[in-house]
């Protein structure tokens, strides 16, 4: 029992150093990076909308010239 106490601590000490040496990003820095994954993921967003769009319509065509 008394070494899973020591163990215990150890952990316990070994992550107070650690959140100690843990660097956070500023409001500044979160704010950038947020803004860049929400312009990215539009851009993403469109661009699979404008392939669907043109493969749907390029597979409507298809099917409409050999069903003729």
């Amino acid at each position: 029992m008394k070494e899973r106490l020591q163990r215990l601590n150890r952990f316990l000490t070994d992550v107070r150093v650690e959140v100690q040496r843990t660097t956070f990003p500023s409001g500044k820095e979160v704010q950038g990076t947020t803004i860049v994954v929400i312009i990215t993921s539009i851009i993403f967003a469109t661009f699979l909308f404008v392939v669907d769009f043109g493969l749907r319509k390029a597979i409507d065509y298809l099917f409409e010239f050999f069903v003729r």
